[in-house]
């Protein structure tokens, strides 16, 4: 069975497996090919590790069947302050392709939203790429389009799109 808890020490390199992983597979026709081709699993191990070590809002999806028990999806969340679009934010959600729907990014947001929950979060956003290809997902899970906007990624301009769950309730009580 799927185990969803916090992120513990020594989860971060398998968190930085599926941050690699993930993009190489939802954004390669959305970010530049040479970005994507210098992702290091290496170098997002050790911010992950020091998220983790910090405290922060780091939550995996475990296969505890695999050996090692491997990471095979992972989100993060963060409270902000002074931000219009909410009072905490779901900055990142990625699940292995091999283990997409089955509900494991139901539970890593739902499990997101109740860390910011519980940290006095009355609302959650999330940025989503535009052309990511899961951008359905957001909605599906009651996530209401409240802005567009763009980043930057590898230099390039990439349009992206927030979610909101106002309150914060209706993110932790939806069934997916």
């Amino acid at each position: 069975m799927i185990a969803i808890r916090r992120a513990q020490l020594g989860d971060a390199p398998g968190i930085a497996a599926v941050h690699v992983a993930t993009w190489h597979s939802a954004y390669a026709s959305v970010l530049p090919d040479d970005f994507l081709a210098k992702l290091s699993a290496t170098r997002l191990a050790g911010y992950y590790d020091r998220a983790i070590r910090m405290g922060l809002g780091v939550t995996v999806a475990i296969d505890p069947d695999a050996t090692g028990a491997r990471v095979i999806g992972f989100s993060t969340a963060r409270r902000v302050r002074g931000e219009p679009l909410g009072d905490g934010e779901v900055e990142t959600l990625y699940v292995l392709d091999d283990w997409q729907d089955r509900g494991l990014g139901g539970q890593l947001l739902r499990a997101s939203a109740k860390y910011l929950a519980n940290l006095g979060c009355r609302s959650a956003f999330a940025w989503v790429l535009r052309d990511n290809p899961a951008a359905f997902f957001y909605q599906h899970l009651g996530g209401k389009c409240i802005a567009t906007g763009t980043t930057y990624v590898g230099g390039a301009p990439v349009p992206q799109t927030a979610y909101a769950w106002d309150p914060i309730g209706t993110l932790l009580d939806v069934n997916a």
